[in-house]
């Protein structure tokens, strides 16, 4: 191991190489999640009654993963009648919704959930009338009170104040909050949950000898979706996170991915035998997101559902063309957005602490890129609202983006607890959520946002500072390096891949397009000159002299390899 990246794992509390070894053998055990008990044995009965099953998925990448691994994987462990219904955003809203249970048609016998439910209290409850039994699956942080689902799997459901089996919390469910406190991953994403319970249902099965004259089936062949589905939700990559993206990444370099990812890793031009994490989350997962974005996730998923390598194709280049639409769409917002901002003055004095956006005419399932952006931007929490759809423009949908010591959806909640009935409904994570309000309250909701920013966050928090690993010493800027980099992931969030930071003087550059610089830089210490990139650039040239923070990334051209630098800022240097 390089000692620039024995240095990075130790920033990164990785000590000892056991922590750098992300092999399946390592995953945490499935039985200790709270909740599986009562979801195996129901999934179990439903195999051997041949139920029909719907698993109601979401319109993210994260759900559409999920929803195609409990689909694959509920066919493997010998499920027949195995459907999935995912909402459209525009006609149904967001989870388990009423309008989607009535939408069932006819009713199915058990719905499980995927990446959503855990908020769902009137849409099981709409299914549970209809006789339907409901198994929750999820990773979203819960409200006050839990559905009244047969089961439910969550593992950031860590106490339970009322359930709908009993109030006060019934004693499984209080049992099942406090397995999760004790269980060591609270990260995954929703569709590490949903392959967890394949497993768990799995050795279930097994126990009871189900496999005594068949194979069992290798769970193993869902994990390059499992992997997709972590990298693009932006989950904290703890160890169990990394192991399970590990294993997924390597099924695809080794050829064995399902032809749906195969073929959106190539309509991203990203090459199969090198994919990393960042290859899935900029390439391939915008491409699945765009559908539920745009239009309708069903596409995403038959893509990833397919077995027939030409019609993974197809799909994958409907896919392409629906997030090329999503990407011109998404750059006319934000420009719009960032006039806003101007003509507000928002970056001047005065500047609001929690910010909130919009405009009539934006399209809901965008907002929460413009909202992403411009948190970039102003580093303080952002909310994009647009109307939720054309026949109820009176209604906003709202996505927020959040920066580090602003919980934006423990704020959703305080506000909602101060001005009770201002949110009509909100979910999601401490970085990113989801709201829905009136139109006519949305003054009020911005300002009680902006009150609720400025007492949460102290001028220290509002300054947005960049970590490094430092410089590199001279004669490190090579490609042997940068593939150590390269494979000692998986990085992401919680996680982050290597930047260094060094002073240079720009030897050359040029322009590449409109907003991009290709450039020469001398390190003065030794004369060596490195090939760099820096992508969107707001300046008109680089400084002469410059400190940058940058990835040391290879470089792949003509089927050669050559180190290169990623410039991630620029700042000038005395």
């Amino acid at each position: 191991m390089h000692p620039v990246l024995r240095d990075v794992y130790a920033a990164r509390g990785v000590l000892h190489p056991a922590q750098a070894e992300h092999r399946l053998r390592h995953l945490l055990a499935p039985q200790a999640l709270g909740g599986l008990a009562r979801a195996v044995d129901l999934l179990i009965e439903a195999i051997a009654g041949d139920w029909s099953i719907v698993i109601a998925g979401d319109y993210d990448c994260d759900g559409a993963t999920g929803t195609a691994v409990a689909v694959r994987g509920l066919r493997l462990l010998g499920a027949r009648r195995v459907g999935y219904a995912i909402p459209n955003r525009f006609v149904h809203g967001y989870g388990l919704s009423p309008a989607l249970v009535a939408s069932l048609d006819p009713a199915p016998q058990l719905i499980v959930t995927v990446d959503n439910g855990v908020a769902s209290l009137a849409g099981v409850a709409a299914a549970k009338a209809r006789g339907i039994r409901v198994i929750v699956t999820d990773h979203h942080l819960p409200g006050e009170q839990l559905p009244a689902a047969d089961a439910l799997v969550n593992p950031n459901v860590l106490e339970v104040r009322a359930c709908g089996h009993g109030t006060p919390a019934c004693a499984q469910c209080a049992d099942d909050a406090r397995m999760n406190r004790e269980f060591p991953s609270r990260a995954l994403a929703g569709v590490g949950v949903m392959f967890y319970l394949l497993l768990a249902v799995r050795a279930g099965l097994r126990g009871k000898g189900a496999f005594a004259a068949r194979t069992e089936p290798d769970l193993s062949c869902l994990l390059d979706l499992v992997a997709l589905g972590t990298v693009a939700d932006l989950v904290p990559l703890d160890f169990n996170n990394r192991v399970l993206i590990e294993a997924g990444l390597k099924r695809i370099r080794s050829g064995r991915a399902c032809p749906g990812i195969t073929a959106l890793v190539e309509a991203g031009k990203r090459s199969l035998a090198s994919i990393c994490a960042s290859d899935l989350g900029y390439a391939v997962g915008p491409r699945l997101n765009a559908a539920g974005r745009m239009e309708d996730m069903r596409l995403g998923v038959e893509c990833l559902l397919t077995d027939d390598p030409g019609q993974a194709r197809e799909l994958a280049a409907r896919l392409s063309v629906i997030n090329q639409e999503r990407r011109d769409l998404q750059e006319a917002m934000v420009a719009e957005a960032e006039a806003m901002i101007g003509a507000l003055a928002l970056e001047g004095v005065g500047q609001r602490t929690g910010v909130t956006l919009y405009e009539p005419s934006w399209h809901a399932g965008v907002v929460g890129l413009v909202a992403s952006k411009l948190k970039e931007r102003l580093h303080r929490p952002v909310i994009a609202f647009a109307p939720a759809d054309e026949e109820r423009p009176d209604e906003l949908r709202g996505s927020a983006r959040s920066i580090a010591g602003f919980h934006v959806r423990d704020a959703l909640a305080a506000i909602d607890a101060r001005m009770p009935g201002l949110i009509e409904r909100f979910g999601g994570h401490a970085m990113a959520a989801g709201l829905s309000l009136k139109a006519s309250d949305y003054p009020r909701f911005a300002d009680a946002f902006d009150a609720l920013a400025r007492e949460w966050l102290d001028e220290e928090r509002l300054q947005a500072v960049l970590y490094t690993d430092g410089e590199l010493p001279p004669g490190t800027f090579n490609l042997d390096l940068a593939r150590q980099l390269r494979d000692g992931g998986p990085w992401g969030q919680g996680f982050p891949e290597p930047l260094f930071d060094n002073l240079f003087e720009c030897a050359q550059w040029r322009a590449m397009g409109e907003r991009h610089w290709r450039l020469s830089l001398r390190d003065p210490r030794d004369g060596g000159v490195h090939e760099a990139v820096m992508f969107n650039v707001r300046a008109a040239a680089p400084p002469p002299r410059l400190r940058a923070v940058y990835e040391l990334t290879i470089n792949e051209w003509q089927g050669r390899e050559s180190a290169r630098l990623l410039l991630r800022h620029v700042e000038p240097a005395p």
